[in-house]
């Protein structure tokens, strides 16, 4: 079971991303946004919005930084474990609760607003419960772990593994020594993977970046002499 659930379901839930991923934007183009419900409510979203994406932006960056950048990296260049650690864990904290509030507050406007609820399809509802349950755990670890409890250095055992799977010769004896609640972190963070091509998660690899070389858009006010009617009334040329 360790073997399956280390080494085999990290692979099955990469494939079912990329093939996902594929097939939405080969297929469902214009399913392809982010269903902005704007438009219903924007009292709530003006917070919740910015203190969930600033946060989770925050919670990547230090996922990168832990996961990806080996322990010998950062000791390289002068970096203790103390101090990594001291940093990792405030950062961790502050970055966490931005999360957890914003997200908290997109999930209550989601239910409480009535149009923005029918707008709601029950592959959101899947998303929102297991994209939250990743940022639980996750916080869980960081504040009651690592901040008031024992503590725990992941950097030993789960970001090794980690690197390992890509390196395709997954290390599953380093992820059975980890912590229950890193274990459940990384499993529901397998299901969020698999599941992302499916949601409205995927305009996270959306950019405008044809609108730097798109040529201009050119408006032209109807000539007057060319038209047999009159301009309506508040059309009318302001040119002297």
């Amino acid at each position: 079971m360790s073997q399956f659930v280390w080494g085999t379901l990290p692979y099955i839930a990469l494939t079912v991303f990329a093939v996902g991923l594929y097939w939405r934007y080969r297929f469902d183009k214009f399913g392809w946004t982010t269903r902005s419900s704007q438009i219903y409510e924007n009292r709530l979203l003006q917070w919740g919005s910015p203190l969930f994406h600033f946060g989770i932006l925050g919670v990547l960056v230090g996922h990168f930084i832990g996961l990806v950048i080996p322990a010998t990296w950062t000791e390289k260049v002068g970096i203790s474990e103390g101090a990594y650690h001291a940093v990792a864990v405030a950062g961790g904290t502050i970055t966490g609760l931005m999360t957890v509030t914003g997200l908290a507050l997109l999930i209550y406007r989601r239910r409480v607003t009535t149009s923005v609820f029918r707008a709601t399809t029950r592959m959101d509802k899947a998303m929102y419960v297991v994209l939250g349950s990743v940022i639980a755990v996750g916080t869980f670890n960081t504040i009651f772990v690592n901040l008031l409890g024992a503590g725990h250095d992941y950097r030993e055992d789960v970001a090794v593994w980690f690197r390992s799977v890509f390196w395709l010769n997954p290390d599953v004896g380093l992820m059975t020594q980890a912590p229950f609640t890193f274990q459940l972190h990384a499993l529901l963070a397998l299901l969020l993977v698999a599941l992302w091509p499916f949601t409205r998660l995927v305009h996270v690899f959306s950019a405008p970046v044809g609108y730097v070389a798109r040529p201009y858009i050119v408006y032209r006010s109807r000539d007057a002499q060319g038209s047999a009617r009159a301009p309506r009334r508040g059309w009318e040329s302001i040119d002297s």
